[in-house]
């Protein structure tokens, strides 16, 4: 089968590989109709990981099930599936008590599972024509339709980006009325937007320097807040007090609540310099996110941040370690909540949002593309290139061109 590759430090290429097949009853095969480029990937694609030369990528991944294993009940040859990016087993401590995303069970090195990513167990990704999905009563979530229709991309993203977002959002302890700050203006900080609307949130302020990415948070409600333009924490807690309507439903004392009640990092530790954005500062979006939220309030991280990053600033960096402001954080309360996202958690219950018109979370996408054009894809999308916000990729376009 076809696949994508990782080769190398922003080099990965497309080859044939062994196919995917049924290694276990349990397992079952799907033939990939639609895959996603995540911003994940690059962290690998940069070489800021322990990626290994050979690795088949891709975790945001769905299908249709062509083969599968004779102890699988549930999911039948023809089912159109998403995939989880967790791989979990659905039967140990963890993933009986939901967190799927911390099973300990597929992955011999950690407790944690996925498609494609280093660290992440002997899994291969499906940025390819074929995957094989262990487990696969517990891990695919059928789906109504037919390939291709208006459906396929925003089912596509029940595989990370969507959960994910929403997930964001339950650690920042988003609710009706609520005030939030989202850093990120990538796809995952573009659905937590989404999501807090959803969820009723009053005021959803969305924090970037690319202009098509902060207009589309305006499209859907956002209020977008450009990092060049200064701190975005003042620009913030500047709009705020400038609405009337704010300042007057406030008692005395309350105007020292002059930030937000919730606030998300989509960001993650390759976080860039508000003042100089062509450098990195990795605790830049920590920073600004501890002094905009409000006494009391909730951080949720879902911005990755690594044990190992080959390309860190220092030492330290290089381990993950970095220095934040914990002395802030515990002064105002601030809950945090941090970690991958349990995609089982939401999965249905978003899938069924979108059937029903209430979502559309594929409104961050920007190109559809076939394996043959991805591997250009993924130089363009790391560099952000014109207009690059999530790339999609489809195997059944390189062989519709092939004929």
């Amino acid at each position: 089968m076809k696949a994508i590759v990782y080769k190398d430090a922003r080099q990965v290429e497309l080859k044939e590989v062994e196919d995917a097949r049924i290694e276990a009853e349990t397992d079952a095969l799907i033939r990939i109709t639609t895959a996603g480029i995540c911003g994940s990937d690059l962290h690998m694609y940069e070489g800021r990981s322990s990626a290994e030369k050979g690795t088949v990528l891709g975790h945001e991944n769905m299908g249709t099930v062509i083969k599968t294993g004779s102890a699988v009940k549930s999911i039948q040859v023809g089912d159109r599936v998403v995939i989880p990016f967790n791989v979990a087993c659905g039967f140990c401590f963890n993933c009986e008590r939901g967190f799927t995303n911390a099973c300990l069970t597929v992955n011999d090195d950690a407790p944690t599972g996925g498609y494609g990513y280093a660290g992440m167990g002997p899994y291969r990704g499906g940025q390819a024509e074929l995957l094989r999905v262990p487990f696969a009563d517990f891990n695919c979530l059928k789906l109504p339709g037919t390939v291709g229709d208006g459906l396929e991309d925003d089912f596509l993203l029940l595989s990370d980006v969507f959960p994910t977002a929403y997930h964001s959002t339950e650690l920042a302890h988003v609710r009706p009325g609520s005030t939030v700050a989202i850093f990120g203006a990538g796809p995952v900080g573009l659905n937590a937007a989404l999501c807090s609307v959803i969820k009723g949130a009053s005021e959803v302020y969305v924090v970037d320097n690319v202009q098509e990415r902060l207009q589309k948070a305006k499209d859907i409600g956002a209020i977008p807040i450009d990092f060049s333009d200064g701190d975005p924490a003042d620009q913030i807690m500047e709009l705020r007090k400038k609405n009337s309507l704010i300042r007057g439903a406030l008692r005395p004392g309350e105007e020292k609540m002059a930030g937000v009640m919730c606030g998300i990092d989509a960001v993650g530790y390759q976080a860039r310099s508000f003042g100089s954005p062509k450098k990195e500062n990795p605790v830049q979006v920590l920073e600004s996110l501890v002094k905009i939220i409000n006494p009391t309030g909730n951080l949720g991280i879902v911005g990755v941040y690594t044990s190992e990053d080959p390309h860190g600033r220092n030492k330290d960096a290089k381990q993950g370690i970095l220095n934040l402001p914990w002395g802030d954080l515990f002064e105002k309360g601030i809950a945090v909540g941090t970690g991958q996202c349990p995609v089982k958690k939401y999965n249905r219950f978003l899938r069924d949002l979108i059937i029903s018109g209430r979502a559309k979370p594929s409104f961050i996408v920007s190109h559809r593309l076939s394996l043959e054009e991805a591997v250009d894809a993924y130089e363009k999308f790391d560099e952000r290139n014109n207009g690059y916000t999530k790339v999609l990729l489809k195997p059944a376009l390189g062989q519709k061109n092939a004929a």
